[in-house]
């Protein structure tokens, strides 16, 4: 069984990457270590508001790099992401949470006051991230605070939950694994064979197993 972990496979490579990883729609760029350095400062916030290793964190924020980077931020802590549609009402939203049972919950700051009750429920840390990057969890970042050191995992741990549609019934979490993430991203990368100096343009949303874990995975395992 392997201890490396999502995180130390396709993430640590490239802490000391300056090459570009993401072009944003401002024009601006940011680089891999940049972008690491982004995540690792998140890793902090969350690991000051109790996450801690097989927890859940779950997001429903519009894409941005720093909803991206809270993706690498759980994999460095060893905590399992849970992406949210962004067009889940409160009642759907009530129903996973209560279920999943994050530490944290990550949700645009218009929509705050009225989901604190729903994810207080479900016994949730309400933090808040807008489309610009901004919000209470970008707010919590302290520069002066170490960054967590990155949490060793084993193929079989949880890494992420994603909720099936309902079409027949309640939705259901399906959990997926370091090994799940890491196969997938290397046996993609190989069949694309997409390689480092490859351009993604990136359309999809990020609560979407493609738009997430495929795209950013397979530009990371190249």
């Amino acid at each position: 069984m392997s201890t490396s972990g999502l995180y130390a496979t396709l993430f640590e490579p490239h802490t000391s990457n300056s090459k570009a990883f993401l072009v944003l729609d401002d024009g601006r760029s940011l680089s891999f270590r940049e972008f690491l350095k982004l995540a690792r400062s998140i890793a902090g916030v969350l690991q000051r508001h109790g996450v801690v290793p097989g927890d859940r964190v779950a997001v429903q924020a519009t894409k941005s790099a720093e909803a991206l980077a809270i993706y690498a931020a759980c994999a460095r802590l060893g905590a399992a992401l849970l992406p949210l549609n962004t067009s889940y009402t409160s009642d759907e939203l009530a129903y996973l949470l209560e279920n999943a049972e994050p530490r944290v919950f990550v949700c645009d700051p218009t929509d705050a006051e009225q989901l604190e009750p729903v994810a207080r429920s479900a016994g949730s840390t309400v933090l808040t991230l807008d489309a610009n990057g901004a919000g209470t969890l970008i707010d919590a970042i302290d520069p002066d605070r170490p960054a967590p050191d990155v949490v060793p995992r084993d193929d079989d741990d949880l890494a992420a939950i994603l909720y099936t549609s309902g079409t027949t019934g309640k939705p259901k979490g399906a959990m997926l694994t370091n090994r799940n993430l890491i196969s997938n991203a290397q046996v993609l990368t190989a069949l694309w064979q997409f390689t480092n100096n490859d351009v993604l343009l990136h359309a999809l949303p990020i609560f979407h197993t493609h738009g997430l874990f495929v795209a950013m995975n397979v530009a990371l395992a190249s």
